[in-house]
């Protein structure tokens, strides 16, 4: 079994849970127009694209309610910002962070996302600089569940898919890491821990549960 040398992070759920928030935004926002979104339908979208199920569009090419698009956006978004002003980094996110620093693992982040976004956060949580390659959805053809994110960040990193292990909090994360032939963990927030992941993912609630120490025991011994 080779050694473990890098961690690749995904971003959104992972590092700060803005999953949770984009989902509540929508609810409320749907109920607004009597219209309940459930958990399964905006699963879909979650750490991937929009294009199975596009939640801005689904009310108006859907169900032919007559909404300004751009009005329906701006209410969303709004929604959306207020909730984030009261999050954090999940717990265990930063001492995972430094323990890999320690360790001399390699770190890299490999989102669906759009950079500005991300490098955005990064710099509120003050975080940014532990990761040596960022890779996001202008990076690649097709995000997860496509390999494709991980793969660059893999060849940024110079190591082989089964030396790194992905930290990821969405079905769709899980499969676009077993897809690039990686180890992976799953740390689902109160969104996606309800969505149904392939297989049996090694999970935990929160990587305070389980030591970057153990978990790389954990992955040898598989």
């Amino acid at each position: 079994m080779p050694a473990i040398r890098a961690l690749i992070f995904d971003f959104d759920g992972t590092i700060l849970d803005t999953e949770t928030a984009w989902y509540e935004a929508f609810r409320e926002a749907y109920l607004e127009h009597e219209v309940e979104l459930t958990l399964e339908m905006y699963g879909q979208c979650i750490g991937t694209s929009l294009h199975v199920f596009d939640p801005y569009e689904y009310l108006i090419t859907e169900l032919k309610l007559p909404l300004d698009r751009n009005a329906f956006r701006d209410n969303v978004h709004g929604r959306h910002s207020e909730k984030m002003a009261h999050e954090g980094i999940r717990p265990g996110i930063l001492a995972y962070l430094t323990a890999a620093k320690e360790l001399g693992l390699r770190i890299g982040l490999a989102s669906s996302s759009k950079r500005a976004w991300i490098e955005t956060y990064l710099a509120q949580l003050g975080i940014g600089d532990y990761f040596e390659t960022i890779r996001t959805a202008e990076d690649v053809a097709l995000v997860k569940p496509h390999p494709e994110l991980y793969q660059l960040a893999l060849k940024d990193l110079g190591v082989q898919p089964d030396e790194a292990i992905a930290i990821e909090d969405s079905p769709n994360g899980a499969r676009a890491a077993a897809a690039a032939g990686m180890h992976y963990i799953v740390v689902p927030n109160p969104v996606t821990k309800f969505l149904s992941f392939d297989g049996e993912p090694r999970t935990v609630g929160t990587l305070e549960e389980l030591s970057l120490k153990a978990l790389l025991e954990a992955v040898l011994q598989k």
